[in-house]
């Protein structure tokens, strides 16, 4: 059950990018398998930063250092998948319109995903 929520919380990742990818100029995503794949790298980036930094300046932190590292993690995230194309304000304007959607549909963290789970 556990790979089913992984699978279902990527998709919806995905969705919520080709959304984004719609609505922020600046920002575009070439289709679906961009968007799920985007998901991932944002995902995996996401992971390793908050590894090495903590859970404060994540992509899934709140606040300013947050919003800062999910902006970046987007704009670089473009350079590993094809059919992504991000500009500084395109990548500025992706992560409030995420942090935005993020507020009433959350997403969990990769790390915290498994750090939760390695307690039980």
């Amino acid at each position: 059950m556990q790979f089913l929520g992984h699978v279902v919380r990527f998709v919806v990742s995905a969705i919520v990018l080709m959304i984004v990818g719609f609505l922020v100029p600046k920002f575009s995503v070439g289709g679906f398998w961009s968007a799920l794949m985007l998901a991932l790298v944002i995902a995996v980036l996401g992971w390793i930063i908050e590894g090495i930094f903590g859970k404060r300046v994540t992509p899934f932190g709140r606040g300013i250092v947050g919003f800062i590292a999910s902006a970046v993690v987007i704009w670089v995230a473009q350079f590993i998948v094809g059919g992504v194309a991000v500009t500084w304000l395109g990548a500025i304007l992706a992560a409030i319109v995420i942090g935005i959607v993020d507020l009433f549909i959350p997403i969990a963290s990769p790390f915290r995903a498994a750090t939760s789970r390695n307690r039980d």
